[in-house]
């Protein structure tokens, strides 16, 4: 299986709008980082995680054949916005595109992509079965299992993902106690670390460090990054053996899912 990061940044993305800080400034490819989306590759097909507003970009950038299934981790717009541009792959593949988000999500989608919901769709909107799903009830899909996981976004409720060896859990501000015992045993853990300075409703660096040193995975992989965490480069190299700052267009190479 192979994982590719679409994107790696926040919900502003980097450079941000306005911004003259070293990091919105520089001009290590690094640290240009589109909204934080996902996609896996494994047999002959492609899933994607979350599409936000970068989306169009993204797979025009890393030429996304197929899109199979998309797996929503929770509604914020920079993980969502993106939805409607998935209408081309509707018409490369002749075929619906299922989509997985908790009740929250899938009522937020419904509302604000009725157009793909309604029951007199106007031609050529996106074709789309939504599937709702719950933490803790895997499901199968094109015949691997895909874990639900509980995560806490400040006070929203919002879904991670294991799937074989990986675990991707985005824009998390805690693991509840439940959740914890699903992520033993990981070959890569891909975890959102926003900036150095505690944040409300995400983890900051040193707070990530103490997760990936609690679950001892393989290899752990930071994203969902602002530009207050710092120069890539400078960051990467305080950071453990092991442990890496994502970057947009980043490929890694896992265990296919059983």
């Amino acid at each position: 299986m192979k994982l590719l990061f679409l994107g790696t940044g926040t919900s502003q993305g980097v450079p941000m709008i306005g911004c003259t800080c070293p990091v919105c400034q520089s001009t290590d490819p690094r640290d240009q980082r589109l909204r934080s989306s996902v996609a896996l590759f494994f047999r002959d097909k492609v899933w994607v995680i979350d599409t936000g507003p970068d989306f169009r970009l993204q797979a025009l950038r890393y030429r996304l054949p197929t899109v199979d299934a998309i797996l929503f981790t929770h509604a914020h717009k920079d993980h969502t916005a993106g939805l409607d541009d998935v209408r081309p792959y509707n018409y490369l593949q002749r075929k619906r595109i299922p989509l997985y988000a908790d009740p929250l999500a899938a009522d937020q989608l419904r509302r604000e992509f009725g157009y793909a919901f309604g029951e007199a769709n106007y031609p050529g909107v996106p074709l789309l079965d939504l599937w709702e799903i719950h933490p803790f009830s895997p499901f199968q899909l094109h015949g691997v299992e895909v874990f639900p996981l509980l995560l806490w976004h400040y006070k929203l409720s919002i879904l991670g993902y294991r799937i074989g060896g990986l675990a991707y859990l985005t824009d998390v501000s805690q693991i509840p106690d439940e959740t914890w015992p699903y992520l033993q045993g990981l070959e890569v853990l891909v975890l959102s670390a926003l900036r150095r300075e505690p944040h409300i409703s995400h983890l900051h660096l040193d707070a990530a460090l103490h997760i990936v040193a609690r679950l001892r995975p393989k290899s752990a992989y930071f994203t969902h990054i602002s530009h207050l965490m710092g120069l890539h480069e400078q960051v990467q190299a305080e950071l453990p053996e092991g442990v890496f700052l994502a970057y947009d267009g980043l490929e890694i190479t896992l265990s296919d899912p059983a």
